[in-house]
């Protein structure tokens, strides 16, 4: 099998896979597809189910997400599944409504996290994701680098110098965001999981940039 048809096969399946299953609502046994919020046939609020965050907030799977877009569906949702909404009714639907607004929760910050995305991506491609990233075990050349710039920082004697090292890391941040969105459309799965080990790197490079920042405040 060709590389190309190893990608056609892992995004035909994520496709496959984003297709939802249809069940009954729970109050008038009505058809619908899993993971909607309220009964097309009802209007009853439905529980969360199992479906990834593009497909719980009804927004394309891509990683150049347009973020005015995703902050708009998602308070729109939120605006429906407010507490008050459902002052008035059963126990039950009060219930089904915190699920709901739990499961949206975690579908935002997922997709507005672009590391958070990228893992999701790729793991929604058919690659699965390590807590510690894609590579970062068989990546000898960020681990070099990671100790290289760690003992720069630490012995980095002003904020000036901390300066210096915090704009490299925020240029290379850039071209990472940059090579992820151009892995992903060109359906490069092992480039974007590279890249995704080496966002995670810059971004905790950057805790470490505002936790020494904040040591030679101190004094």
């Amino acid at each position: 099998m060709t590389v190309d048809q190893i990608k056609n096969a892992v995004t035909n399946a994520a496709v496959a896979d984003r297709a939802p299953a249809v069940v009954a609502c729970w109050s008038c046994h009505g058809p619908l597809s899993v993971g909607v919020a309220f009964c097309p046939t009802c209007a009853a609020v439905q529980p969360p189910g199992a479906v990834d965050p593009f497909t719980r907030l009804g927004l394309p799977m891509t990683f150049d997400v347009d973020l005015v877009a995703l902050d708009r569906v998602y308070f729109d949702w939120q605006r429906k599944l407010h507490p008050d909404r459902f002052a008035g009714r059963t126990g039950r639907e009060k219930m089904l409504s915190q699920q709901q607004a739990v499961s949206l929760n975690e579908a935002y910050e997922t997709i507005k996290n672009p590391l958070k995305r990228a893992d999701c991506l790729v793991h929604l491609l058919g690659v699965d994701v390590a807590p510690e990233g894609c590579n970062l075990v068989n990546d000898p050349h960020i681990l070099m680098e990671t100790m290289e710039v760690r003992e720069a920082l630490s012995e980095a004697g002003d904020v000036a110098a901390v300066d210096a090292i915090a704009a490299k890391a925020k240029a290379e941040t850039q071209d990472v965001l940059t090579g992820l969105s151009k892995a992903f459309a060109g359906g490069d799965i092992e480039g974007a999981c590279s890249l995704s080990t080496r966002l995670k790197y810059l971004m905790k490079l950057k805790d470490e940039i505002r936790a020494r920042r904040a040591q030679l405040a101190q004094g």
